[in-house]
């Protein structure tokens, strides 16, 4: 039996960075935060210990040859430095630089990642001038679900988060590096690189965010185009000049989807600098940020925290318990991507850490709702970072024992270090100061007294039906509670054709979307659902979704039960849903029912999975290995084996799709 304790930690990382540790009058850690916290670090006893003693395993090596290609042997590190400018060769001979790994997922198609082309050259010119050297050491995929929406691409989607992990350690795998810069911002991409990176969890590895786009049309005036387009009172060139006036410039999209969730997180996780999540990527602060970003990683390694006489901050101690439920508290706290209910479970689980769906539950329960951006207000990112953006979410969550702040960080011990803010010197240099110690906009953003409510507005959902996840900070009071006969399709198409034809007119009804969950169809997103559901819910009709797909935030105003598990494709509940069922989702008592005339739990399922041709095309043939092998989504539908993972589960799976 394997010995559960882990190995002494290393001494502690250094707790000066270039960013100050605010003097803030803490209460205790709220008793809701403490607890789940407690449990988390007992459930997790054995495997993170078995994490940790790889982790300094790793670290320990590292620090006894000096460098991480140190081990190499002469052949292996000349094949890794060949292409090398002379002065980084010189720098990789020996053992004295740390080598800075390059991680980017950028492409010049999407939005988001564009920014990236120009960043290799900036980061590798910083790491030198701190110390060290820089090699660009892998590339990532990163697709978009704004494109592939509604299309056989979107199976892909959730799949690539786990293809991105795969290829950022396949990018670490040569064992010449000594820390590194993940370049990533999108829905999948983030926790891809997260999960990549925390599989070589002795490196020390800072996120590098690139921004989002200026304001565009504000995003309540497109969604009011789009619901518009689905009644047919306009035209398709009506509604793409309001897309285009919306999506317009280089950047992340400005509404609060899972990308800029994706960047919140890896704020409050203490993986960004400082106030570098939503700066645009022509603001005057992102090229002074991301070559900080580059110094730090130096200053992280081995080599670095040697010359300062202190360990170096390896990412797998620093994504720990403590952080994984701060990263969870500022996702409720700001309204964020339903989406993170499994890539944070994925994350967690990476690291060693058991998170479940129980805790989110829990934490939302006590954790206050404190941002409306859109699809929960018509903010967008740029306007909560004006208003004070991730600093002031922090202090007053600090302030309210909401968070842990006894946190490592990549910039010091203490996240009271992220409620600062970065500033460009009249000489030019980079330099942080207190941040907003109010909001400058209640509309946005709100302080922990004056929430817009007193929940997280993320609810879970049991039932006869499954397990689901429901996002209601969008949707009003009187629409979270539908009780309505089921009307049931099973893909996303038919219940389109059914809106045109007019099928779902005057009527109350529950739409049962089911065969989208991961072992089914990769689990894609269902946004192309919402303005024609929005319309229905408009005309005083009593409607909602429940399926076993996604729908990110853009389940908007619309009560959406997503995510539902056991899913359709494995046997789930809703195989055996029919047209008429009455079914119930209670937002306000977490339940997710069904009403029969018969033994529901007796009957055969009504429906079946795609299969055959069904699965071919747009690449998905080539993903038969991820729809037999996905964990379900409350575990974090992923194909890594998680932390509690049985090889007879995985084998039902298999059987099951073979």
């Amino acid at each position: 039996m394997t010995d559960p304790t882990p190995t002494p930690a290393p001494t502690p990382a250094p707790t000066d960075g270039p960013v100050p540790r605010p003097d803030l009058t803490l209460p205790a850690t709220h008793p809701v935060v403490a607890a789940v916290t407690e449990r988390l670090v007992e459930r997790s006893t054995a495997s993170r210990a078995a994490y940790l003693r790889r982790v300094r395993a790793g670290v320990a090596a590292g620090a006894a040859s000096g460098a991480a290609r140190a081990d190499l042997g002469c052949a292996n590190l000349a094949h890794g430095f060949a292409a090398a400018e002379p002065r980084e060769k010189s720098g990789l001979r020996g053992r004295t630089k740390p080598n800075v790994a390059v991680v980017t997922s950028y492409n010049d198609m999407l939005s988001a990642h564009q920014p990236y082309g120009t960043y290799p050259p900036v980061l590798k010119e910083a790491v030198i001038r701190a110390g060290g050297i820089a090699q660009v050491a892998g590339g990532v995929p990163a697709m978009c679900d704004g494109i592939t929406q509604g299309r056989d691409g979107m199976q892909l989607s959730l799949y690539s988060r786990d293809v991105i992990a795969m290829s950022t350690a396949i990018a670490l795998s040569h064992d010449m590096f000594d820390a590194a810069l993940m370049l990533g911002v999108c829905d999948k991409i983030t926790p891809g690189l997260l999960i990549g990176a925390l599989s070589f969890g002795h490196l020390p590895t800072v996120f590098v965010p690139a921004g989002p786009m200026t304001s565009g049309l504000p995003n309540k005036e497109k969604a009011a185009v789009r619901q518009r387009y689905a009644e047919g009172l306009v035209g398709r060139e009506e509604l793409l000049e309001a897309e285009s006036a919306s999506y317009h410039s280089r950047g992340t999209c400005t509404f609060y989807g899972t990308a800029n969730s994706n960047q919140l997180l890896m704020e409050v996780l203490g993986l960004h600098l400082p106030g570098s999540s939503f700066e645009n990527p022509d603001s005057p602060l992102r090229e002074p940020l991301t070559r900080a970003a580059a110094a730090r990683a130096v200053a992280l390694s081995v080599q670095g925290a040697a010359k300062q006489g202190a360990a170096p901050t390896p990412i797998g101690e620093l994504v720990d318990e403590k952080a994984v439920v701060n990263a969870c508290v500022a996702l409720l706290a700001s309204g964020g991507s339903t989406n993170h209910t499994m890539h944070l479970v994925a994350v967690a689980r990476a690291a060693g850490i058991a998170l479940t769906w129980d805790d989110f539950s829990d934490l939302s329960a006590v954790v206050p709702l404190l941002s409306r951006m859109y699809p929960n207000g018509s903010a967008d990112v740029n306007h909560f970072h004006a208003a004070g953006g991730i600093g002031f979410l922090v202090r007053t969550l600090l302030e309210a024992g909401l968070l842990h702040e006894d946190v490592e960080t990549v910039v010091g011990r203490g996240l009271a270090r992220y409620t600062c803010e970065p500033e460009l010197g009249a000489d030019g240099t980079l330099a942080w100061r207190e941040g907003a110690t109010a909001s400058l906009d209640t509309d946005v953003l709100r302080p922990v007294e004056a929430p817009f409510s007193p929940d997280g507005g993320l609810r879970m959902l049991r039932g006869p039906l499954g397990r689901a996840v429901v996002k209601v900070s969008a949707v009003a009071e009187e629409h979270r509670v539908v009780t309505a006969p089921a009307m049931v399709f099973d893909h996303q198409d038919d219940l389109l054709a059914a809106f045109d034809e007019g099928r779902l007119d005057g009527r109350d009804l529950v739409a049962v979307v089911r065969y989208q969950g991961p072992a089914s169809n990769g689990m894609p997103e269902l946004h192309k659902l919402t303005p024609a559901l929005g319309v229905l819910q408009d005309r005083g009709q009593r409607v909602a979704i429940v399926t076993d797909g996604r729908m990110s935030g853009a389940s908007g105003k619309v009560p959406a039960a997503i995510h539902v598990t056991p899913e359709a494709a494995l046997g789930g509940p809703l195989a055996r849903v029919r047209d008429g069922d009455l079914v119930t989702l209670d937002a306000d008592a977490g339940t997710l029912g069904v009403a029969t005339d018969d033994d529901f739990d007796a009957r055969e399922s009504t429906g079946r999975p795609p299969q055959g041709e069904e699965w071919a095309g747009t690449g998905r043939e080539l993903f038969a290995a991820f729809r037999a092998t996905v964990g379900p989504a409350d575990e974090g539908a992923s194909v890594f084996a998680a932390v509690d993972a049985t090889p007879t589960l995985q084998e039902v799976r298999v059987d099951q799709h073979v």
